[in-house]
Order: structure tokens, then sequence, then C-alpha cells
């Protein structure tokens, strides 16, 4: 089965199939094209919802993720952001794999097609002019034998005229003689190129022709399996991300599995919970008495028995004005809470005057505390003008002791990002010392001084905040034990806080100030040497290129060659270096203005640090 034998004289309708084969073919790589567009469009469409519902930073939002429902919603998020990635795959490998080796294909197989075509055409044109000229010859032979004809009439015309003259009649006679060569020579050349034209024709039909048909079958069939291995290819694409499309939803079940109704109800009472006690009985009041009053009006967080258990306190204070006292005085034991209204039972403050059961009840239930110092009535005042306290006094107990804990360790991130900060500057200060070309070191002295400064106040903060924290949790260390637990930041000997104004609780529930001069409260000790040890390789972020060669000579440095590409792994965080990686191996700061950064995620194009 051969095209060159069987549609010998099918040319133009060859030229038009193979030219449809063509357009089926781009037909494809358009399709796969626009699925490849479809699959980044719902890529993108995925991780836009998933961004969209994704909780933002410092909201209600992301305290609300603490429980395992939301936990598991967030999981789902990260799963459909993966799922998301699996579509970019296959977009990506559709193109790779498909989009650019079919559209080299067709442009190696148009001019392939053409080539054949085009020898075929002069195969054509060859023929036709043997054809001509075989006509040409033809018809040269047919008129000279007719003026032979004509001349050889005419001479016998002459010969048997006798009015001719015989010199008449023998110009006659050379002229037809003429004319008969000429018919001679001209069927010669007729018999010739008939041969010529016999020979030639059997090459094209049975050779040239068969030959360049053949080439054509062949490059057609080439066409057509190459689009088969494509449809198998685009199919394959889709089967290579199932698995992990699989895993991704694998990781939603098993994050909808984790959610646990008991634990975020125990969420719940961590969030919520106030620390006080519920109410104790409230004891008959007999106005019929009236020098017998118990002091039942002040007992509501204790029971009736703990209630006659106390010591009743009349009216009058007994000349114990907590307010006021001294400050040597030693200070009651620490309270189960903070708040003034969770001290039950105590004595009334001095001067302060009864007030409705039903009122003193609301208030208990509102758990809003009394106010029975000048401290309380300043906490109060700017309570009512809507800033809160700076030690979160006006919340319950345990809701304060979380939002302590939370500002400690805040602030101890701040430390911890101005220290890093501290120790670039004083690395690139050595820097300069060593190779002065490069930068004065005397003008980072300002920005050294105002981020040690940075770092005092925020320990100074962190200090004031462990000790409410300490305050409230029953747990102020003693001196000798601060002693020892100084040493989180051994870079630089903190401060002590000195006159810190302590809040203690009187008897009554009412606060106090108190100098506590003697407290000197440092922060837990840490060991963040080796926090970072086994730490995980930092992935690249993009590429630099050297600009300048820089020999590495300090420790953390590395060096480059001027034209080298290297990988970024950290950008420059202000400091004017950039960390950067050669191999696994080597990795090192160099000066932000020695390379050229190209980032990943700048789709616009490079970042450069000049």
């Amino acid at each position: 089965m051969s095209w060159g034998t069987e549609l010998w004289d099918q040319f133009d309708n060859l030229e038009k199939h193979t030219q449809w084969g063509i357009d089926i073919l781009e037909k494809y790589i358009k399709f796969v094209k626009e699925r490849t567009e479809i699959e980044l469009s719902y890529a993108k469409q995925l991780r836009n919802l998933s961004k969209k519902y994704q909780p933002k930073k410092n909201s209600k939002e992301e305290e609300e993720y603490r429980y395992t429902a939301c936990k598991a919603f967030l999981s789902t998020l990260n799963e459909m952001n993966d799922y998301a990635g699996q579509h970019e795959v296959v977009s990506e490998n559709l193109t790779s794999q498909i989009l650019a080796g079919l559209a080299r294909y067709v442009q190696e197989l148009k001019q392939e097609r053409k080539s054949h075509f085009h020898d075929g055409r002069k195969a054509q044109q060859h023929i036709e002019t043997c054809w001509k000229q075989l006509e040409s010859s033809k018809r040269r032979f047919e008129r000279d034998c007719k003026e032979a004809d004509r001349a050889q009439q005419y001479f016998e015309k002459m010969d048997a005229d006798i009015n001719v003259t015989k010199a008449d009649v023998e110009k006659a006679r050379q002229q037809a003689q003429v004319r008969h060569q000429m018919a001679e020579d001209s069927k010669a050349d007729y018999s010739s190129i008939l041969q010529k034209f016999n020979h030639e024709q059997r090459e094209y039909y049975h050779t040239h022709i068969p030959h360049i048909f053949q080439k054509i079958q062949e490059m057609e069939e080439r066409r057509i399996v190459r689009l088969g291995e494509s449809m198998k290819t685009y199919a394959e694409v889709d089967r290579q991300v199932i698995p992990i499309i699989g895993k991704c939803l694998d990781g939603i079940v098993k994050a909808a599995e984790c959610i646990d109704e008991k634990t975020d109800s125990q969420l719940v009472i961590e969030a919520y919970k106030s620390g006080f006690e519920p109410p104790g009985d409230i004891e008959f009041e007999d106005y019929t008495q009236p020098m017998k009053r118990t002091v039942s009006e002040n007992s509501l967080s204790n029971s009736r028995g703990e209630g006659k258990a106390e010591p009743k306190f009349g009216g009058k204070p007994k000349g114990k004005l907590w307010p006021f006292i001294k400050k040597n005085k030693p200070p009651p034991p620490p309270p189960a809470s903070a708040s003034p209204s969770a001290v039950p039972n105590g004595p009334q403050s001095p001067k302060q005057q009864k007030e409705p059961l039903s009122h003193r009840f609301n208030e208990f239930m509102t758990s809003k505390p009394k106010i029975h110092c000048f401290r309380s009535l300043k906490r109060g005042l700017s309570l009512k003008l809507g800033a809160a306290p700076e030690d979160f006094s006006n919340l319950p107990p345990e809701q304060r002791r979380k939002k302590l804990q939370q500002k400690v360790d805040e602030l101890n991130r701040e430390i911890q990002k101005e220290m890093d900060q501290r120790e670039a500057i004083t690395k690139m200060k050595d820097v300069y010392l060593k190779n002065p070309q490069m930068g004065d070191p005397a003008s980072l002295d300002h920005k050294l001084t105002e981020v040690i400064q940075n770092i005092d106040k925020l320990r100074l903060e962190a200090q004031k905040f462990e000790a409410w924290l300490a305050e409230v949790e029953g747990r102020l260390p003693a001196r000798g034990e601060q002693r020892r637990q100084s040493g989180l930041y051994d870079a630089q000997p903190a401060p002590a806080v000195n006159n810190c104004a302590q809040a203690r609780e009187s008897p009554d529930g009412s606060y106090t100030e108190e100098q506590s001069q003697e407290s000197e409260v440092k922060v837990l000790a840490t060991d963040f040497d080796d926090e970072f040890d086994d730490e995980e390789p930092l992935p690249a972020i993009g590429t630099c290129k050297a600009l300048y060669t820089f020999d590495g000579q300090n420790e953390g440095t590395i060096s480059v060659v001027e034209g080298e590409t290297l990988y970024v792994i950290e950008e420059d965080k202000g400091d004017g270096w950039t960390r950067i990686r050669r191999n696994e191996d080597e990795e090192g700061y160099v000066p932000t203005s020695y390379v050229e950064v190209y980032l990943d995620k700048n789709a616009k194009g490079a970042k450069t640090y000049i």
C-alpha cells in the first residue's frame, strides 16, 4: 500500500489532505493551550478562595483558630492551596511536555511538507516542459511536411507548363528539394524529442512521483503517531497528579477526624474563665435587731459557714485604713486572683457606705470590681474613658494572666529582633573597620546606639510585665532566684526595674500603692544558642549575580567572584547584607551592593540593589 502507486494522479488532493492534517495538529495544540489556561485560572481562583478565608493576622479570627474545628478548616484551606498547586503542575507539564514539543514539530512538519511538494511541482514542471517541446517539434514537423508538399506540387506544375523558362523550373525544383530536406530534419528532431519525452514520462510516473509521494505518506504517518503520543501524554500528566491530589483529600479527611468536641469545650473554658468563685448563700438580715446586724452584706463569695468563721467587722474600720498603709507593712498573702472583687468576705473599705443588696448582687454577677482606693479610682476612670489599663487589671484573673503572658512573649520577640539587628550592625561595622573603602565605621555608631536604647526600653517593659505576671500567678521569685534566672539576655546586662509601683490587695479587696524598690525582676533564662541548631536549611527565594569580587575573610561571610551566580536565601533586612548560598555546605553574607538580586516573587523582573 503506497501512495506513489495508488495515488499517482492525486497530487492536488494529497496537498489538501496534508494541509488538513497540519490544521488538525494545530487545533489540538490550541485545545491543550486553552486547557493549560483553564488550569491556571482554576488554580488561581482556588488560591484566592483559600486566601480569602485564611485568618487575618493580629485579629480576632486568628484567636478563633485555636479550636479543633477551626484548625480542621484551616487545614482544609491549606490542602486546597496544595490542590491548586497540582493544577498548576498540570498546566506546567502540559506546556513543557506537549505544547513546546508540538509547536516545534508543526514548524518542522510545515517545512518538510513544503520541501516535498516543491520537489513534486518541480517534477511536474519538468514533464510539462518536455511535453511542450514535443508539441513544438511535432507542429514544426507537420508544418515542414506541408511546405515540402506544396513546394513539390509547385515544381510539378512549373515543369509541365511549356511557357515557363527552364531557369524558373530549376528554381522550383531546388525549392522543393530544400523543403523536403527541412521536412526530413523536422522528422528526425520530432522522433528524438518524442523518445526523450517518453523516457521522462516513465521516470516521472514510475520513479519521481512514487518516491515523493512515499515521503509525503511517511510524513503524514509520523504526524498521526505524534498526535497519538501527545494524547497519551495528555492523560499521563493528569494521572501523575492523582496520588498527590488524593493525599490532599486524605489530609482534609484526617483534619476532619482530628476534630475533638471535648477539646473545643475545654478551650472555651480557658478563653472565658474568670477565676471567680460563685457567690455563696446570702445570710438573713434581721432588721428587728439593729444592734446585731450581720456582715452578710459583703459576704457574696463565701458560704454561710465560712462567713461565720471569719471575724466580723462592723461599720467602723477599727483604725485599719488599708488605702493608706505604710510601705514597711508586709503585704497580705497573694489572693487567688489579682482582681479586687476576687477577695470575698473582706472588711469594708473605710468610709464606704452600704449599698442595696440587689445592687451588690448585680455588681458581683457582672464581675466589675469596686473601686476602693485612689489607684483603682484612676483605673476606673480610664476604663470609662475607653482606655484599658496597661496591666490589664480590668480583666478577670485568668484572662489577665493570659494577656500578660502574651505581652511578655511579644516583648521577648521584639527584643530578639532588635538583638539580631544589633548583631548585624556590629558585623557590618567590623567589615568597615577591616575594609575602610566599603564605608565609614563611625556612620553606624548612631544606629547602633539607637538599637541598644531600644533593647533597654524593651527589657524594662518585659521586666515590668513579668512582675505583673508573677504577681498574678503568685510566683514572684526571691532575690537569689532572680539573680539565678537572669540569663536570658547575656549579651548585655539588663537594667533593674527600680521604684516599680506594685499593686497590692488589702484584706477588703482594694488596691494600694507600694513602691517595690527591692524587687529586681529578671526574665526567665532561655537558651537561644541551641534554638536553631536543628533548623532545616533555608529555601532559596531567588538568585543573584555578583557585580564585584568580594573576599569574605570575616566569620559569617562568603567569598564571591565577579559574574558568579548564586542562590539568595535571605533578603537584606536593612543592615546592608544579603545571605546567599553556593551549595549545601557553603553559605554566608555578602554586601548587598556587591550583588544584583532577582527574587522569584517579583514577577515584573529583577529587584536590584545598587
